[in-house]
């Protein structure tokens, strides 16, 4: 479009749509753990969030990671590494026995997404 039509339209690049959804649905997740109870089981769940979107992020940057150099590769897959077992410890720690079976679905995603870039 010229500009006597009108502003030139500019493409849409989804990757960054996403990584902005995504930013977006964890700010208002964290946001909205100050609703949680004050009891022992609500302070668990509040803080658990920054492990929670710690998790969530590295599950989603390991779906990337073969658009880095191999350098870069090798350094995305020990950071992810030291950040999934830090973040799952946490949650373990905080819970014991009784981390909820959806943290416990997150903690294996992001250690089954680690271990498929490693594999391959």
């Amino acid at each position: 479009m010229s500009d006597a039509d009108g502003p030139e339209l500019q493409p849409l690049h989804p990757e960054q749509l996403t990584w902005a959804v995504l930013l977006a649905r964890w700010t208002d997740f964290a946001g909205s753990s100050v609703a949680l109870p004050d009891t022992v089981e609500g302070r668990r769940m509040r803080d658990s969030v920054a492990d929670i979107i710690t998790l969530q992020a590295v599950w989603f940057s390991l779906q990337h990671l073969d658009e880095l150099g191999p350098e870069q590769k090798r350094i995305g897959l020990d950071r992810a590494g030291v950040l999934i077992d830090r973040a799952g410890q946490a949650i373990e720690k905080r819970f014991g026995q009784a981390v909820p079976a959806l943290m416990r679905e997150l903690i294996e995603d992001a250690k089954g997404a680690l271990r498929a870039c490693t594999e391959a």
